[in-house]
């Protein structure tokens, strides 16, 4: 009896040393998968506000609030079934599935670089929510998570490319971790950035001196944040969505750009010291990455651009 009773320790004690490394593994690939999602995250953070601009601030955190459970709705219970799915019994098709996120990731960054220049000023942008009311704040709440649900199916379809050898239930874990806490970090940074400048507005009303100075200061910066956001933003997209074409497009038997940013990338690499090795072959990996998203993503804008411009003249002369 004491003999079985520690033999039956030891197999509780040989399944929790599995169960530890599993999570192990599931903590590992979920931070992997996390990184590359990074300019999809940014891009979310840097959108988002613009929902709730316009709306009384009493009014902001709720409107937020919404849009992250209807976040929360869109990974769990949309899209993390479709993509554990996908994993097992048709993971040939994540390739398209990225190259089709990459390009939609590249398409918005080079829109973002067209209007920067005024190389392509087609696109017609919604003006800010100028007028409150439920109707209104229903509206802007449903087209951010409308928005949200295409930018996490991007997030979904990065993270389960790097666990598509998984088996399902860690594929799901690892899906659902990430969606938990990207969701929790991306709507909390907004929440924040937009109740800065209140903040700082109450600062500086309510109290003298120095705190009143911080609170002007913290007013006058906010502008330069979202702005600062919105760049590294475009960048992100840039690498991580041309990053998504170049290793895909391979996967799929077009090694050329891939090709081409190794022949730039290892000379580089070479004349670099040692320890500085790794990151500099991840810094021109990146850039060039970047230079190849946006050159593709310059064709597809205009296109888009005018097709939806068509569009909507169209029905501008239907409805005069």
């Amino acid at each position: 009896m004491p003999s079985g009773l520690v033999a039956l320790f030891d197999d509780v004690a040989a399944i929790a040393r599995v169960a530890a490394a599993s999570l192990d593994d599931i903590g590992a690939a979920a931070a992997r998968a996390g990184t590359k999602t990074a300019g999809v995250v940014i891009d979310d953070a840097a959108v988002t506000p613009s929902y709730v601009t316009g709306f009384s601030p009493a009014r902001e955190l709720p409107m937020i609030a919404r849009i992250a459970r209807g976040s929360i709705f869109n990974k769990m219970v949309i899209l993390l079934p479709i993509a554990v799915l996908l994993g097992q019994f048709a993971p040939f098709l994540i390739p398209i599935i990225l190259i089709l996120g990459g390009l939609f990731l590249c398409y918005e960054a080079a829109e973002k670089v067209l209007e920067l220049f005024h190389v392509d000023e087609t696109n017609v942008h919604d003006a800010p929510a100028l007028i409150e009311g439920e109707e209104r704040e229903n509206e802007m709440v449903a087209s951010a998570i409308r928005t949200d649900l295409i930018l996490s199916a991007e997030i979904m379809a990065i993270a389960l490319a790097e666990v598509a050898d998984s088996i399902w239930w860690q594929q799901a874990l690892v899906l659902a971790l990430i969606g938990l806490v990207i969701t929790v970090v991306v709507y909390g940074a907004v929440a924040l950035i937009v109740k800065m400048d209140d903040v700082g507005l109450h600062l500086a009303q309510e109290n003298e001196g120095l705190i009143a100075s911080f609170g002007r200061g913290l007013v006058a910066f906010m502008p330069k944040l979202l702005t600062t956001i919105s760049i590294i933003g475009t960048l992100a997209m840039a690498w991580v969505g041309g990053g998504l074409l170049v290793h895909n497009i391979a996967v799929l038997g077009w090694h050329e750009p891939e090709h081409w940013i190794e022949a730039v990338t290892l000379p580089l690499v070479g004349m670099a010291p040692a320890s500085w090795a790794g990151f500099v072959e991840w810094l021109v990996f990146a850039i060039l990455s970047g230079v190849f998203g946006v050159a593709i993503g310059s064709v597809i804008a205009p296109i888009a651009h005018k097709l939806l411009h068509g569009k909507d003249q169209s029905k501008k002369e239907e409805a005069a």
